[in-house]
């Protein structure tokens, strides 16, 4: 995981810092900064995720491309034709929604 601080956004509440004091640490004002490049260890990984989450301005991201763990329900690997599976008017009963 990697994560980057946008100070711009920041507004000084230190919740990261609380959270994650190895990954960030507060200026004389308040205001947080990065601590590193931003790579997060995997055993800091959840403290790192709580000071994202917990951020009220969410000043915090992370970096990178992540896959889901569960597959999309309509993402196939095959090339079969999705067109049968589509809700249609004239299929409406069958999927159980009205006008």
């Amino acid at each position: 995981m990697k994560i980057r601080l946008d100070r711009t956004v920041c507004d000084g509440f230190g919740i990261c810092a609380k959270h994650a004091p190895g990954y960030f640490s507060l200026d004389d004002w308040g205001y947080a900064s990065l601590i590193g490049d931003g790579t997060v260890a995997e055993s800091d990984h959840d403290a790192v995720v709580r000071a994202l989450l917990d951020c009220p301005v969410h000043a915090i991201t992370e970096i990178g491309d992540r896959t889901p763990s569960v597959p999309h329900p309509f993402h196939s690997e095959s090339d079969e034709d999705p067109a049968p599976h589509v809700k249609t008017e004239s299929n409406e009963a069958q999927w159980g929604f009205t006008r």
